[in-house]
């Protein structure tokens, strides 16, 4: 399952460096980690069960920057399952 337009919308925002940030978009629930820069690097995408964690799919952020900053390569990969 790619990830479509309207959540990379979302991922592609700047956040609070080094946290975990949990909210809902559209029927699921989303949590996801940022990096040292407040970019979003790891992603779960699901229902929330009743010890609040997330069932569902898991991503990962993949980033290349040169030394002068300039992003290479940004994309997302599906990892599977999230239990």
């Amino acid at each position: 399952m790619d990830l479509k337009e309207p959540i990379l919308k979302l991922l592609s925002k700047q956040y609070e460096p080094s946290t975990l940030v949990e909210t809902t978009f559209k029927r699921y629930d989303i949590a996801f980690k940022t990096d040292e820069a407040g970019r979003p690097i790891l992603l779960f995408m699901g229902k929330r069960d009743e010890h609040g964690n997330i069932k569902g799919e898991r991503y990962a952020r993949r980033l290349k920057i040169d030394p002068d900053g300039k992003v290479i390569k940004d994309h997302w990969e599906h990892k599977g399952k999230a239990t």
